[in-house]
Formats: C-alpha cells, sequence, structure tokens
C-alpha cells in the first residue's frame, strides 16, 4: 500500500512526474467513487511484516517493563506482610508506605526502560525503515513511558503521603514533561500520531492544573474533570481544522497530522456531552435524554460531513446504539432491541459511506461560501470528482 506521502517523495525523487501523480490520484477518484481526501488515507500497514515487527516490538517493551519492575524492587524491597501475627495500625502504615513507595519506584524504572527502548527501536524501524504500525507503537511507548514514568518519579520525590493531593500537579507536570518528549520525538522522526500524543500529553498539563487550583473548593470534581475535557477537546479540534485547513487536498503528511488530532478531539468532546446525559451510567436515562442522544448525534454528523472528518460519529456511536436499544426496548421490541439496533445503525452507516460524496455536497450548501472554499475537498473538489 502506498501513501499520499510515499507518492510525493516518488514526485519529489524524479520517479513519478507532477502530471503522473495527479492522473494517479484522478484515476483513482473515479475508480472508486469518491476523491481520495474524502476516505481520510492513512497508513496503518505496509506489509504483513509491520504485524511481525508489532509483536516483536511488544515483546521488546513488554520485557523492558518487567527487567524495570524487578529492579524496582529490588531497590526498595518490601518484605512479605505476616497475616498470622497481630500487629499495630502504626506497624500496619508504615508497611503500606513502604509498599507504595516500592510500586511507585517500579513503575518509574519500568516506565523509564520502555522509553530508552522505544526510541533506539524508533531509529531503525521508523527513521530508516518507514514503518507505519511499529512507528505507532514506538511513538506510544516513548511518550507514554515518559508520561508514566515521570508521574511515579513525582510521588517518589515528594513522597506518598503528599502524593494524593498533589496529584493534579503530578499530572500536569508529566504532562508537560511528555509534551516535550513528544516534540522531540517529531523534530527526529516526523511520525503524524506524535502531533496529537502532544496535545493529549498537553491537555492533560491544563486539565491537572485546574482540578489543583479547584481542589480547595467544595465542588464535584467528577463534573469539572469532565467539562475541562470538553473544552480540551473543542481545542484539539480547533488546533486538527488548523492542520486540515492548510491542506485542503490532503495530499501531504498534515492530513495524517490533522487524522489523529481529530481521533484525539472526538471521544473528549463527545463523552462529557452524553456523560452529562446520564447515558454512560447505563441506568434507565427515559425518552426524552435518549431522542436527545439522536438529535446531538445528528449534530455530530453534520459537522463530520462539513470538515470531511468521521471520528466525531464513530466516538459518539456506543452512546446512539444505547439510546437508540433503550428507545426500542420501551416501545414493546423488547426481543428484537439489539437486532433492530444494529439494522438501524449498520444501514445509516453504510448509506452515509456509500454517499458520502454527494451528502456532504448538500450539507455544504449551508456553509457559507469563503468557509466552503477552505474546507478540505471543498465543493469544487468534489464536482470534479
Amino acid at each position: 500500500m502506498y501513501s499520499e506521502e510515499d507518492i510525493n517523495s516518488a514526485v519529489a525523487a524524479g520517479a513519478l512526474s507532477e502530471d503522473a501523480a495527479a492522473a494517479f490520484r484522478a484515476h483513482m477518484s473515479e475508480v472508486r467513487g469518491i476523491s481520495r481526501g474524502d476516505e481520510e488515507n492513512f497508513r496503518l500497514l505496509n506489509s504483513f511484516n509491520d504485524i511481525f515487527v508489532a509483536i516483536g516490538i511488544a515483546i521488546m517493551l513488554f520485557a523492558a517493563g518487567a527487567i524495570g519492575q524487578q529492579i524496582g524492587k529490588l531497590i526498595v524491597p518490601v518484605q512479605a506482610w505476616d497475616w498470622s501475627v497481630e500487629a499495630s495500625e502504626a506497624a500496619w502504615a508504615a508497611y503500606q508506605q513502604q509498599s507504595s513507595l516500592s510500586t511507585a519506584v517500579s513503575v518509574a524504572i519500568a516506565a523509564g526502560l520502555v522509553a530508552l527502548t522505544a526510541w533506539p527501536l524508533a531509529e531503525f524501524f521508523t527513521r530508516r525503515r518507514r514503518m507505519a504500525l511499529p512507528s505507532i507503537i514506538l511513538l506510544l511507548a516513548f511518550v507514554g513511558g515518559v508520561f508514566i514514568g515521570t508521574t511515579a518519579l513525582g510521588v517518589v520525590l515528594v513522597g506518598t503521603e503528599q502524593g494524593e493531593p498533589l496529584a493534579g500537579y503530578f499530572v500536569a507536570g508529566a504532562g508537560l514533561i511528555a509534551a516535550l518528549a513528544a516534540w522531540l520525538h517529531w523534530l527526529r522522526f516526523k511520525v503524524p500520531i506524535t502531533i496529537a500524543a502532544g496535545a493529549a500529553a498537553l491537555s492533560a498539563t491544563a486539565i491537572g492544573l485546574a482540578l489543583s487550583a479547584l481542589a480547595p473548593l467544595d465542588i464535584d470534581k467528577g463534573d469539572v474533570a469532565l467539562w475541562l475535557t470538553f473544552v480540551a477537546g473543542l481545542a484539539v479540534f480547533a488546533f486538527a481544522m488548523r492542520w486540515d485547513l492548510q491542506d485542503p487536498a490532503r495530499t501531504t503528511r498534515r492530513s495524517d497530522v490533522a487524522f489523529w488530532l481529530h481521533l484525539l478531539a472526538a471521544p473528549m468532546i463527545a463523552h462529557p456531552i452524553f456523560a452529562t446525559l446520564g447515558v454512560v451510567g447505563g441506568s434507565d436515562i427515559g425518552i426524552g435524554k435518549a431522542i436527545a442522544v439522536l438529535a446531538i448525534y445528528i449534530v455530530f454528523g453534520i459537522v463530520a460531513l462539513i470538515v470531511d472528518r468521521r471520528a466525531l460519529l464513530v466516538s459518539a456511536l456506543i452512546y446512539v446504539l444505547f439510546a437508540l436499544a433503550f428507545l426500542f426496548d420501551r416501545f414493546g421490541a423488547v426481543e428484537l432491541t439489539v437486532a433492530l439496533t444494529a439494522l438501524v445503525i449498520g444501514s445509516a452507516l453504510l448509506t452515509l459511506s456509500a454517499f458520502w460524496a454527494p451528502i456532504r455536497r448538500g450539507v455544504l450548501g449551508i456553509v457559507p461560501e469563503d468557509w466552503r472554499e477552505a474546507l478540505p475537498s471543498s465543493e469544487r473538489v468534489l464536482a470534479a470528482a
């Protein structure tokens, strides 16, 4: 499988002319009945070798983490608790503190070894071999290892007793360091998902700082965290659109970066909305809220059509399935609830996929003309396709 980046590389190397590349893109759009931009192309696999290498990388990273945990237990050993002997509360508290410290040290070292293992592997499999799936795994392992390791290290340095009150600051500091790690990784390897990983780390930083600042107040921190996540999701969505608008034809790496940013923003936007409606809890949400879920999903669908990205539709799908199942069950189709829900959602998604371009062309009619021309795969490009 060849990506847009590969085609651009072939053009830059002189192996393919600009006219030949344009003709190839036009031919594929005609064969598939949809423009290449509307397909949201991104490369996950070059060949089965990607899967083979990914399995090997996963085993290597697991081994690094397991070795790190054992090293941590050697540095801060914990004696097994003798349950047959009645001990004082002070002894039990000391045991718990020592156990928590040992766990924090083990996690910090394990995560650090995972990150240190991921970077040199990326030098070969990402920078030299340009393998898609292994590159994604190595990026997530590196940034995730830095984030988890930094958080655990903060607990070790400050102390387990003060760790809980300072948890928000730990998350904020770890997020900031992880964002810096993602930026360094981007400078070196240019893996498209890296920007999304950095955005997630910065979002964690902002949310952690806000929750720490609000800690003294007598408010529901869960609801605050939800809506802080929603605001961060909107910011990530706007950032994704910035990348998208720089490549409306979707022929460069910017489009791939935007794809991963949209994939990150979608659940951050969708989950707080549906959680507030009570859908997440799985309780009797009522007919009004079920209809509200469907209405919100329709709005998501319109937004997805306008920006030509399907992430919002996918992220909100589970909530719509629950709402439809509730409605079918309430209106008497108890035995066919699952079947009817699957039939309605499946038919809607397949219809939308099959007629994405003409439906989008109709939806773009409500968008101001200046905005329409700036959007990815504009109406003019859709008409040509």
